[in-house]
Formats: structure tokens, C-alpha cells, sequence
């Protein structure tokens, strides 16, 4: 059977994919990785693909001239959401998808965020296809000093905490922002905390709360949202069938138990 294809959009080696490029396979949805940071072209547009995963990276949303592929990611993430193409758009990600979409990203008010944490979702969030099962108080990881101020007009928030307001939204009914991490592996927190030492003991963050318990972090993280990312899966294969031709309702049976 054919299997349909996420584009995921890479902005540095220390942030693949992780899990989430197996948990979509799990739900029946191929990954095509593109890494712009090596010279690597991305699209010009999302046709033909079946759905759009823009990543995080430790660059701002307005550093166009070190990271010249951004004005490139922001088409793809507005072309993507205004057509209805599913997209999933994590930190970074998120970020530039806000500001493709006419919202606003700035520094933290209340200072970066680094490592495990909870959100709480929003009333409106019960509603959501993909936030709706999600526990009232996720467990995430976290690892931004910007955040999104201002939402895109149409966009609505879906989930928040008192450090950060916008920690998730939905654009219109197929795009969503995190701000947060659901991808991690305990090796990639790792390596982000060797990377970023500076900045960890500049706001007097101890690397060790951060390490300890990676393991047991990420089984809590992997049991909210690995269905969250099948849920999403789901949104692609039925758009797909959609757009292809074949029916758009419930999946079909090879994956549809586990959404």
C-alpha cells in the first residue's frame, strides 16, 4: 500500500527528527528529511507531499542572514497552512509559522525555558482532533529563549503555562504550532546541554536537573505524545486519501486502531 509523505524541515544536525519521524511511521506516514543548513534545497512549495514538519534549530526567527533558508520555510509553512495541508511546526518551527502567518515572536519575557516542564491546555483545546485525549498538564521539553507574543489572526490557542502564554496553537483546521519539544531522545538533551553550557549557568540553571531522570522523562513524554503524533498521522492519511481520490473518512483498518 502507498504510503503517504511528510516533508520534515531540518535547521541543524543536534535537532532531527528523534521519535517523531518513527512515531509517523508507526501511523503510517513516510518521513522525507530535507537539511537546508548543508545547502540542501528545499521546495518551493509543499505540492506533493502529504503534510509539512518544520523542526527547531538554535537560530532566532529573524536570522535570515546566518540562516538564509528561513524566508524559504516560512513560504513553505504559509503555503502549507493557508492550503490545508497538514502541518506540524515544533519550537522553531512554531515560531516561524506564527510569523509566516502574521503573528509575532520576541524574547521571553519571563526568561528562556530549558529542559522537562508541564503546560496546561485550554478549555478550547477538549475540541481539538489532536489535543483533545492530551492530559490537562502534558509533560514537555522545553529549550527556547523566544517566544510567540502575538498569534496569527484565525489562530487559536490550545495550550499555555505562566512562563510562556502561546505553548501551543491551530491555524485554521490542519496547522499546528508547539513550542515545546515531543521529538527528544535523552542523547539529544544531552548533547543540547554540553552545547549550550554557556547559556544554561548564564541563567543559573543546573545541567544536572536537566539530565537527571532522561529516561524516565521521555517514557512520560512518549506516552502523551506518541498517540498525539498517530492522532496527527491520521489527519495526514485521510487528507491524502482526500486529495488522491479515495474516501476521507475513518482509516483505514492496517492503522487505525492505533489513533
Amino acid at each position: 500500500m502507498r504510503l503517504p509523505t511528510a516533508l520534515i524541515v531540518q535547521h541543524t544536525p543536534a535537532e532531527p527528527p528523534g521519535r517523531l519521524a518513527e512515531w509517523l511511521l508507526q501511523g503510517g506516514v513516510l518521513a522525507s528529511v530535507v537539511t537546508p543548513y548543508d545547502g540542501s534545497s528545499l521546495p518551493a512549495d509543499p505540492t506533493g507531499y502529504a503534510a509539512l514538519v518544520v523542526l527547531g534549530g538554535p537560530m532566532s526567527v529573524a536570522d535570515d542572514g546566518s540562516a538564509p533558508w528561513l524566508p524559504a520555510t516560512r513560504d513553505l509553512l504559509r503555503a502549507a497552512a493557508t492550503s490545508g495541508l497538514p502541518t506540524l511546526a515544533i519550537c522553531l518551527g512554531a515560531q516561524l509559522l506564527a510569523t509566516a502567518l502574521g503573528g509575532r515572536v520576541g524574547p521571553s519575557v519571563d526568561g528562556p525555558e530549558y529542559g522537562p516542564a508541564l503546560i496546561a491546555k485550554r478549555d478550547i483545546a477538549a475540541a481539538d482532533e489532536l489535543f483533545g485525549p492530551v492530559p490537562f498538564t502534558p509533560d514537555v521539553l522545553q529549550w527556547h529563549a523566544e517566544a510567540i507574543t502575538d498569534l496569527p489572526p484565525a489562530a487559536v490557542l490550545l495550550a499555555s503555562s505562566p512562563w510562556c502564554p502561546v505553548q501551543a496553537f491551530r491555524y485554521r483546521d490542519r496547522a499546528w504550532g508547539l513550542q515545546f519539544h515531543i521529538e527528544t531522545t535523552p542523547h539529544m538533551v544531552t548533547r543540547w546541554v554540553e552545547q549550550d553550557a554557556a547559556a544554561l549557568a548564564a541563567y543559573g540553571i543546573e545541567p544536572d536537573r536537566i539530565l537527571a531522570g532522561l529516561a524516565e522523562t521521555h517514557a512520560d513524554l512518549a506516552a502523551v505524545w506518541q498517540p498525539f503524533t498517530a492522532r496527527f498521522a491520521e489527519v495526514v492519511r485521510r487528507a491524502d486519501r482526500a486529495r488522491c481520490g479515495g474516501p476521507s473518512g475513518p482509516a483505514d483498518s492496517e492503522y487505525g486502531d492505533d489513533v
